[in-house]
C-alpha cells in the first residue's frame, strides 16, 4: 500500500511539474503575449472594455514582455540575434604606434 501511495503521489508530482512549466513557458512567450494585447484592444474597440481596464491590462503585458526581452539580453551576453541564430562577437582595440 506505501509502494502504490509513493508511486501516485510521484506520478501526480510529475504530471503537475509538466503542467506547470508548461503554464510558465505559454506566459513568457512574446507571441502570445503580443496576441493577448491585439485580443485586449479588439475588445476596447468593440466596448467589451473601458479605457482604465484596457491601460491596466496594456501596462501588465508590455512590462512582461521588457521583462522577456531584458532576460533574453542578460543571457546573450552581448552576443548578437540576427533572426536565425546568435553570433557572439569579441572586439579588443589596442593602442599603438599609427603609421598612415
Amino acid at each position: 500500500m506505501i509502494i502504490l501511495d509513493s508511486l501516485l503521489i510521484g506520478g501526480l508530482r510529475f504530471v503537475l511539474d509538466k503542467v506547470v512549466t508548461a503554464v510558465e513557458a505559454e506566459m513568457d512567450d512574446e507571441k502570445t503575449l503580443k496576441e493577448e494585447l491585439l485580443a485586449a484592444q479588439m475588445r476596447l474597440e468593440l466596448g467589451e472594455m473601458s479605457d482604465e481596464e484596457f491601460v491596466a491590462v496594456e501596462a501588465d503585458l508590455l512590462a512582461r514582455l521588457r521583462e522577456i526581452r531584458d532576460r533574453e539580453r542578460e543571457g546573450a551576453g552581448g552576443a548578437v540575434s540576427l533572426g536565425a541564430g546568435t553570433f557572439g562577437v569579441d572586439v579588443t582595440f589596442e593602442g599603438g604606434d599609427r603609421e598612415d
